[in-house]
């Protein structure tokens, strides 16, 4: 997860929590999140490239709609991350509102 961007790192996040969520699922989730647009340029090729990364599949539910899910890869990297954040508030950092 250490080459990973933070915009790619959430959009695993996403597609963790849902059951197979196409694109514009995923980009509502994501436009909920950071309270902003996110732009069909910036999604779809970071999909692939994570799916390319074999975090991610990616399958179809028609002709135009491609659906995602976690593989145990991205499911191995979340959980990689879960430990390294839960190791930093365990050596001292302390998060405040």
């Amino acid at each position: 997860m250490d080459e990973m961007t933070a915009f790619q790192r959430d959009i695993l996040y996403v597609v963790a929590g849902r059951d197979k969520p196409h694109g514009l699922a995923i980009k509502s989730a994501l436009e909920d999140y950071y309270n902003s647009g996110v732009n069909h340029g910036r999604l779809y090729p970071n999909l692939d490239e994570l799916a390319d990364e074999g975090l991610l599949s990616k399958g179809k539910y028609d002709k135009r709609t491609n659906m995602y899910a976690l593989t145990e890869d991205g499911e191995a990297t979340i959980k990689s991350r879960q430990q390294w954040e839960q190791q930093k508030l365990s050596d001292g950092v302390v998060v405040s509102d």
